[in-house]
């Protein structure tokens, strides 16, 4: 393979219109992703990030059978779930694991059987959870774009508070960061996140990009601010590789980014690990 072959085989993928478009949206969720991960992945709240996720299927289904808009489906799943959960854990002995998991269960199926009453039931399913990458449109580019700045502005404003929170509900409260509020402002950014990229790359595959990037990051980050920065530029990275292989291997796009993100975790798991066993051989042998 020449230079030129070598080349043409990175940039090949991106040549027309609609690819160029998959990228940029793909870029753009995955920015939105990888800043509210972060805090996911500090937190320990992984699995309410996958519940969460599907928990905004059944209005998203509701808004494909009824047609209405499916940003506002989603919200007001978002919102039930959110509610139940909390009602849940209030009112029962439950522990707050216990209720993601019966919501997680029921707002999946719920959205399954909404959606099942479409005469397109199997294509408006795998629309719905696999997203379509390349049907991404400049309308929907926008919209994402207006919902990724209102993600990274909330973020940055809100460092603090979600940072002392990330570590301590009780520190956080004692230094007037008033935590209830910061992790209800979570809430709303991880579901305007899901909400912003589910038209991209499917409610399910989304959790890939939210989950993949950050921890990674983790593992080459020793302080939060260059976790952020690491988060973004595997999500990127995640992205850009995951069509690329797409496209020569012909396999799902979105599929094939959250696969390639997952995949990056684990292999800089690898990476770090044979690094620092390297380096204790070499302090034993000094």
């Amino acid at each position: 393979m020449d230079w030129w072959t070598a080349v043409d085989w990175w940039i090949e993928p991106f040549l027309l219109g609609f690819q160029q478009r998959a990228l940029i949206g793909g870029l753009v969720a995955a920015v939105m992703c990888a800043v509210v991960g972060v805090w996911l992945v500090l937190r320990g709240m992984s699995f309410f990030g996958d519940a969460f996720v599907h928990g905004v299927l059944p209005g998203i289904a509701a808004a494909v059978i009824f047609g209405f808009n499916p940003y506002l489906g989603a919200a007001v799943a978002a919102l039930f779930m959110v509610g139940g959960i909390e009602l849940i854990h209030r009112q029962t002995a439950l522990k707050e694991d216990t209720a993601i998991g019966l919501l997680f269960v029921g707002m999946m199926a719920l959205g399954v059987t909404i959606i099942s009453r479409s005469n397109a039931y199997t294509g408006s399913l795998t629309s719905i959870l696999f997203g379509d990458i390349f049907g991404v449109t400049d309308e929907l580019i926008t919209t994402m774009v207006v919902m990724g700045a209102v993600v990274i502005a909330a973020a940055v404003v809100l460092f603090r508070p979600l940072l002392a929170l990330s570590f301590s509900a009780t520190k956080a409260q004692s230094l007037g960061m008033r935590p209830r509020f910061a992790h209800a402002a979570l809430l709303v950014l991880i579901a305007t996140a899901v909400i912003a990229s589910f038209q991209a790359v499917g409610t399910l595959l989304v959790f890939g990009l939210l989950v993949g990037p950050p921890a990674a990051a983790s593992l080459l980050s020793r302080t939060v601010p260059r976790m952020f920065v690491w988060s973004v530029a595997l999500g990127a990275l995640s992205v850009w590789l995951g069509l690329t292989l797409s496209y020569h291997l012909q396999t799902a796009g979105a599929a094939t980014i959250a696969l390639v993100a997952v995949a990056l975790f684990f292999l800089l798991l690898a990476l770090t690990r044979g690094v620092a066993a390297a380096r204790r051989r070499r302090v034993v042998a000094a």
